[in-house]
């Protein structure tokens, strides 16, 4: 079932052709402000300006397209869906689509960023590795958010209010490793982090599929 939801999330937003483009264009946007404002005025970058323009743009990208998971949604979908598969199995599938989003979107950040304003990087397969984690993290629990601000009046209000303070401790661990990634520091060095942080997926992920079959059936 999780499968056959997963395909769903993905054909219902490959026929959005405007949205992806939306997305794309707004992705581009942040990323060719950031350009224009340093590398075209020719004014130089250092590795901690990169690191901080990075993760602006991935978060506010992530979070733009991540937070319509459940919002919007009509209650007579909602009520359909329900009566087809398990709350479980619908959070998992929301938290697996929105993991792969995540990632495309970080990915294609990322060779922006180098194809516009250079590319830092020490160490590319930490970076990766702390992309893919961070991705697990935002997806879990902005997907999670997302189900309870879907019930409230003002749902784009508390999204953002309740989002900020979980994905600030993501970011947080992100930002450590990608220090490590940038100074080229050796791979043992990040441990507590990736640990810290893959820790915080568990947990988000786990709450999400513990406390959303109480939020579906409200």
């Amino acid at each position: 079932m999780i499968v056959a939801l997963l395909k769903k999330e993905i054909t219902l937003e490959l026929r959005k052709k405007s949205v992806i483009a939306g997305i794309g264009l707004y992705l581009f946007s942040l990323t060719f402000i950031c350009y224009i404002t340093f590398a075209l005025r020719q004014n130089s970058i250092n590795a901690a300006t990169w690191s901080a323009l990075f993760w602006l743009v991935i978060l506010f990208s992530v979070v733009n397209s991540l937070a319509k998971s459940f919002i919007g949604e009509k209650k007579g979908l909602a009520i359909y869906y329900y009566s087809l598969a398990s709350p479980q199995a619908i959070i998992l599938s929301k938290i697996i689509y929105n993991t792969l989003l995540a990632l495309l979107l970080s990915l294609a950040g990322l060779l922006l960023f180098t194809l516009l304003i250079g590319n830092p990087i020490q160490d590319l397969r930490l970076f990766i590795v702390t992309l893919i984690f961070t991705s697990i993290g935002f997806s879990s629990s902005l997907s999670l958010i997302s189900g309870i601000a879907s019930k409230a009046n003002n749902s784009n209000i508390l999204m953002a209010v309740l989002s900020f303070p979980v994905l600030i401790s993501i970011l947080l661990m992100a930002i450590r490793i990608t220090k490590n990634a940038l100074d080229g520091i050796d791979l043992a060095a990040s441990y507590d982090e990736l640990l810290n942080l893959l820790a915080i997926n568990c947990i988000a992920t786990a709450l999400a599929y513990l406390l959303f079959p109480y939020i579906w059936r409200s």
